[in-house]
């Protein structure tokens, strides 16, 4: 024998003495296998995988596919990859939230199309509580059609179609001994069974019907602003805008009626969804006193109610992001009450500039649409009293003080502002709770 040393192996033939048959299987469907938890489920996927009994003696030296799952168990190291992230239960719907926004100023421009046709002594009286009856029986309402409708459609179709009309004859009559006969009584009416329709269509989901039928309303707007349309397009266009609606909205009630009935539901008590109707009073209340000063900023203010919307949707996905990234209480409380903040820091940041770009007193608007915004949110997360007593309390003080004559310029903000304070506080309290975002 020479005792000259032979030529060295390189390593990728090293390699492929070392690894065998096993460790390439293994190497192979290591991703695959490392999250089992027992070898049977190796088991499954080597079979997924086609291996035959007889591949399994003869290539990989194991009597049956078990054996080589046991042993592929024992060389693939454990490891549980994260969930994917799950999609957020409540992302908002940008478009509808935008237009939800539009559809509450646009009914608006019937005012200023129609003002010349019902101008006179009460008109403005009358138009005023029949509107506020109205607000307030159509937040009442759309929280009892949408607690029904939670059970079914056809459920929520019934309280639609005996509470919109009660609560357009309601405002109406409220609103005739303010009006007297003639032109600025009709108006209210129509202004009365407008709103009742369009809470039909908004809670049965109808923004873009809804749009449709205020198209004429909108065109009357814009011929304003190029001359006097005449007194038969004022009469016409908000005529035709209402009759769209309140056809639209009982073909609405009609659809829903058809929906198969809920088995076991039952009609909830009535007295829940009064401390809604009184927010809305005092809201609407609050809303009005400011409009009488600004009515621009009352503009800026209703057409703001689509972002509100959109970040009351965003808080309750990021209130779901908190309890899914929490360990602790206090650590989940910390993340509801930063969501809490930069939410209504971005509704802020919207008013603030409408109320400059309107003329508008900033800090007015902004304490104002503060606590609407806050009383909102407590009650998409069904805590209705608190909102409704604090809304209350201001707009009885507000309405209070200008009763005996023209009051402070200060006394509007302050009053929101504490508002506002107090339902941050409540919203703290109550949302920082698990258990109220379950």
């Amino acid at each position: 024998m020479s005792g000259r040393p032979g030529p060295e192996p390189d390593s990728d033939t090293v390699s492929l003495r070392l690894a065998g048959p096993v460790d390439e299987l293994a190497a192979e469907l290591a991703g695959r296998a490392a999250p089992a938890v027992h070898p049977y489920e190796v088991a499954a996927l080597l079979e997924s995988e086609g291996l035959t009994g007889d591949q399994v003696r003869e290539r990989y030296g194991h009597r049956d596919i078990f054996s080589l799952a046991e042993e592929l168990y024992r060389r693939v190291p454990r490891a549980f990859p994260d969930p994917p992230p799950a999609a957020d239960p409540w992302a908002p719907d940008h478009v509808r939230c935008a237009l939800r926004g539009l559809l509450f100023a646009l009914p608006g421009l019937a005012y200023p199309l129609t003002a010349p046709l019902w101008r006179a002594a009460g008109a403005v009286s009358a138009l005023v509580v029949a509107g506020l009856l109205s607000w307030a029986w159509g937040q009442a309402l759309s929280h009892r059609a949408y607690t029904r409708l939670a059970s079914g459609r056809r459920e929520a179709g019934l309280t639609l179609r005996a509470g919109a009309p009660a609560g357009a004859v309601l405002a109406s009559l409220a609103a005739l001994p303010f009006a007297g006969p003639g032109p600025a009584a009709v108006f209210a009416v129509g202004q009365s069974a407008y709103l009742a329709a369009a809470g039909v269509l908004l809670v049965l989901g109808r923004e873009r019907s809804l749009a449709v039928a205020l198209l004429p309303l909108a065109g009357g707007g814009v011929w304003l602003l190029y001359g006097d349309p005449g007194t038969a397009v004022r009469v016409a266009l908000p005529l035709l805008s209402l009759a769209a609606t309140a056809g639209l909205a009982a073909h609405a009630v009609r659809g829903a009626l058809r929906a198969d009935p809920a088995p076991g539901a039952g009609r909830p008590a009535y007295l829940p969804s009064l401390p809604y109707g009184l927010f809305g009073l005092a809201a609407g209340t609050l809303v009005l006193l400011t409009g009488a000063r600004e009515p621009y900023a009352v503009v800026a203010l209703t057409v703001s109610m689509g972002p509100a919307e959109w970040l009351l949707y965003r808080f309750r996905g990021l209130s779901v992001a908190a309890l899914r990234a929490s360990s602790t209480l206090r650590g989940f409380r910390l993340r509801t009450a930063r969501g809490l903040a930069v939410c209504l820091a971005a509704y802020l940041a919207l008013l603030v500039p409408a109320a400059l770009l309107t003329g508008a007193p900033p800090a007015e608007l902004a304490a104002l649409g503060a606590a609407l915004w806050l009383a909102l949110l407590l009650q998409a997360f069904g805590t209705g009293g608190p909102p409704a007593a604090v809304c209350l309390a201001a707009a009885g003080t507000v309405l209070a003080a200008t009763a005996a004559g023209p009051p402070p310029a200060w006394l509007s903000p302050l009053c929101c502002t504490a508002a506002a304070l107090v339902l941050a506080a409540v919203a703290l309290r109550v949302l920082g709770r698990p258990s109220a975002h379950a």
